[in-house]
């Protein structure tokens, strides 16, 4: 096997002109933490200075604390070039992400109304800044707690504490503090000290003249009882502290990077005696296997884990022995050349001492770095390619003003059925039975039903029977069966938990199939009700960190629904919990103040909602939407009923309040307004209403005409003739603001970001994978996308692969390129089938266009 960008060269070849270390032991157990670093740092140059969060009025103000981050946890490293190295994010962005982060605000909220501050980064790259400063404040405060217990213990030493500090991983943490650990025996350098040979060490590098290790010679003392236990106590002393040394291991990690260091994989011995041979063929890429660590993909680190972990293969890195001997001089010679003539006999000890610290000590760190380094960034990646899956998926268009037929398919207990209308009403509830001989009789049923509700859509859910019942439809639409409706399907997901919360009154049997309507009327609506993992658009998920994938995918489904936005009168609990800066309490004191109080009248209202402080309404007040007409709707009829809406929001005020009484600090209720906001339907931020009021003024515009093609006029207008950067000196604010009002101000209403992504994929026919061949031009679904390639449904019952070398610049969309999306899951392609494996039931395809 040739070395390329996704397969290691078979060990028996080597693309080093450097035959590979034979003596090197095999690395343990990789540590699972975070990166490793390739370097200490002590105190840093000063780094620019930095920006601190804006104004009220999206304004950037100077800060007036300094130029440095204070920690709650002190290191000899300083956080933000530590963060910036690791993240290649600017120093003064990581700066500002600290300050934004200790202020609690959310991604979503940064990623939107502070961009000016953030330098423009979008959401996964906050995201990514946002787990590394956590890494390195866990390892920080790992560190701390270290020190503080060996100080108690009485074994602290200001060597041992400078070298803590210097600490940046968990595996340097390790490395430095291993000895000192509770019930450790101790290191054979421990050892040695204690026997008194540590002047004896220090002296060699020194003062070697007056050096007589005879001296120390105890006959009755284990360990001193003759020469050779002396020499041997120095020579572990001697290696202890070069492999501690902060220089010694910068230079070996700078060689590592200029050399070739591969991780080879084999067979077990074990594995191939007594395993399970269908467990041991799935890693048949990886019995002889060997790769340049910096070549190696995601995927690779992956799969070889799981095959350590399962005992089928044997992981080791391999440095060649050109590094160890360059080391070896180097330290000799160099770093610790002693400062006077060395007896032969005293040369002799240090050559020892050197190739024993790099064999027993610094060689097995090094593999623990590397592995850990390798598998952290595998993790990050294919946790990073399970959010942007997600987020496709959540974004899927949504398919509005049709009325659909849901199916539920099932063999024994039938198909369940449920009609619902364009505004997610459920209209009828059936079953029928496809698959048990009496698929004729039904169909005159479901076509009645079609005909009657005029539903030209059939929504199949994928789960059992899915596919028989996908070509049960298929074969009626293809007959045009249901003539004169143009009927279409569509497979969707599964069924979540939450539908039983939200239709305790109809049958369970009946629920899934109403949810799996909605969910192509309204995607993200229904897919925040499920567990983000258990939607299946990863890779590897049950391989990498639960906690990392966890927080990760939450935050991706905040981002999607608070970019998206609800309408604050008639959204569900569950989706309001995922907006930026509430959770499940405060969504649900949100909703049970409007079913007491009725409708929210404007954004100012939600103050009066328990539980929502200053910083909470900062947060999620500009993802929330007020549909004006609506609004204007219920104050109509609540004047014709004799009541002003200064009443209503007087009457909700005084509610809000009593509820309050009887708390020792209670805050008075907060006035609202007396009328509805048009700013309130927009992504305008309600800090930013000033600007927006000021910039109406100026193109001579009126609320009233948000969204209007008169507003766009007006605004385009002024931009041209004065310009964007001009006009928001003006206004005293920045451009990133301004755009954001003039998009707001622009957008027409009801203005939804979804419809920019890819509509589901509705079918007409279906064939079957008998009927593939080479050559086959077919459209599809992208199911999946990983890093090594995508998945695509092609309707057949198993999806086939696009390798990823197929996926080329070329082939996808300008407006793909342009948001840096590439292939994700719903989007619709077409693709050419390269390769059919009936036995495997394996399909290989080349990507042709995306559609």
């Amino acid at each position: 096997m040739e070395t390329n960008s996704f397969q290691g060269t078979n060990v028996k070849s080597s693309e080093s002109d450097e035959k590979p270390s034979t003596s090197a032991p095999i690395a343990g157990n990789q540590v699972k933490h975070e990166k490793s670093e390739e370097d200490f740092a002590f105190d840093e140059p000063p780094f620019k200075k930095i920006k601190s969060t804006t104004s009220p009025e999206g304004k950037p103000v100077k800060n007036l604390g300094g130029n440095k981050v204070k920690e709650e946890f002190e290191m000899n490293w300083d956080i933000v070039q530590v963060l910036s190295e690791r993240t290649n994010v600017e120093p003064w962005v990581c700066a500002n992400l600290i300050r934004l982060f200790q202020e609690e605000n959310t991604i979503p909220f940064i990623a939107r109304y502070r961009k000016e501050l953030i330098n423009n980064l979008e959401a996964d790259a906050l995201r990514e800044v946002q787990q590394t400063l956590e890494e390195l404040r866990s390892v920080a405060k790992k560190t701390h707690t270290m020190i503080q217990k060996l100080k108690k213990e009485g074994k602290l030493s200001g060597c041992l504490f400078t070298a803590l500090l210097n600490c940046r991983t968990f595996e340097e943490l390790d490395h430095v503090s291993a000895p000192y650990k509770t019930g450790s025996k101790g290191t054979k350098a421990q050892r040695a000290k204690q026997l008194g040979l540590e002047p004896a060490a220090l002296s060699l590098l020194q003062n070697p003249m007056e050096l007589n290790l005879f001296s120390y010679i105890r006959p009755n003392v284990k360990g001193l009882a003759n020469i050779q236990e002396v020499e041997a106590g120095v020579q572990h002393i001697l290696a202890d502290i070069f492999a501690k040394d902060k220089d010694t291991l910068d230079f070996i990690r700078k060689l590592c990077q200029q050399r070739y260091i591969c991780i080879q994989s084999a067979l077990a011995k074990v594995s191939s005696k007594n395993g399970n041979e269908k467990d041991i063929d799935k890693f048949q890429l990886y019995h002889e296997f060997s790769c340049n660590i910096k070549n190696i993909q995601h995927h690779q680190i992956l799969a070889i884990n799981r095959g350590e972990n399962l005992k089928i293969l044997t992981v080791k890195v391999n440095i060649p022995d050109g590094v160890k001997n360059e080391f070896c001089w180097w330290c000799v010679n160099e770093r610790w050349r002693p400062k006077q003539f060395l007896k032969p006999e005293l040369m002799r000890i240090l050559r020892n001492s050197v190739e024993d610290a790099y064999k027993r000590l610094i060689y097995p760190l090094l593999c623990r770095e590397f592995r850990s380094k390798l598998t952290s960034d595998a993790e990050k990646e294919s946790v990073m390619m399970f959010g942007r899956n997600l987020r496709q998926l959540l974004l899927t268009s949504p398919v509005r003003g049709r009325t659909l037929m849901g199916v539920d398919p099932g063999y024994k207990h039938g198909c369940k059925l449920a009609i619902i209308s364009p505004t997610s009403q459920i209209l009828h509830t059936d079953i029928v039975y496809l698959h048990s001989g009496q698929g004729f009789r039904e169909a005159e049923k479901i076509k009645r039903l079609l005909q009657q509700f005029n539903c030209s859509t059939v929504v199949i859910g994928n789960g059992t029977a899915c596919r028989e019942t996908e070509a049960y439809f298929a074969d009626l639409i293809m007959k045009k069966y249901f003539a004169p409706l143009d009927v279409q399907e569509h497979l969707s997901t599964a069924v979540s938990p939450e539908a039983s919360k939200e239709m305790p009154d109809l049958d369970p049997n009946l629920r899934s199939a109403v949810s799996i309507a909605r969910r192509v009327q309204d995607p993200l609506a229904e897919l925040v009700k499920i567990e983000p993992k258990h939607i299946g658009v990863g890779m590897y998920q049950h391989d990498v960190s639960q906690t990392l994938l966890k927080a990760t995918l939450d935050s991706v489904v905040e981002e999607c629904v608070s970019f998206v936005g609800v309408d604050i009168n008639i959204c569900s609990e569950i989706l309001l919990r995922h907006i930026a800066g509430l959770n499940a309490n405060r969504a649900r004191n949100i909703i049970e103040w409007r079913e007491k109080n009725g409708p929210f009248i404007n954004r100012e209202q939600l103050k009066e909602v328990k539980g929502l402080g200053p910083k909470t309404f900062q947060q999620c007040a500009g993802f929330i939407r007020f549909n004006q007409e609506y609004i204007k709707t219920f104050c109509r009829e609540a004047r014709a009923a004799g009541q002003t809406v200064q009443a209503l929001l007087t009457k909700a005020g005084a509610q809000a309040t009593s509820e309050k009484q009887g708390k020792k600090k209670s805050k008075p209720a907060p006035s609202s307004s007396q009328q509805p906001n048009p700013l309130d339907q927009t992504c305008i931020h309600p800090e930013s209403y000033n600007i927006a009021m000021r910039f109406l003024s100026f193109i001579g515009g009126n609320p009233n005409d948000i969204g209007k093609s008169d507003m766009q006029q007006k605004v385009n207008a002024v931009i041209q003739k004065e310009g964007l950067e001009e006009t928001a000196k003006r206004l005293n604010t920045t451009v990133h603001t301004l755009q954001l009002i003039i998009d707001g101000l622009t957008q027409p209403e009801g203005f939804d970001i979804r419809t920019d992504f890819d509509k589901p994929d509705f079918k007409r026919s279906i064939v079957c994978f008998e009927d593939l061949s080479v050559g086959t031009v077919l459209t599809g679904k992208v199911e999946n996308a990983t890093p090594f390639g995508v998945f695509v449904d092609i309707g057949v019952g198993k999806a086939g692969l696009i390798p990823v070398r197929n996926i080329t610049e070329a082939k996808l969309s300008k407006v793909k390129k342009r948001r840096s999306l590439g292939l994700g899951p719903g989007e619709r392609v077409e693709v050419k089938v390269l390769n059919v494996d009936i036995p495997r039931l394996r399909i290989t395809l080349d990507l042709i266009r995306v559609l």
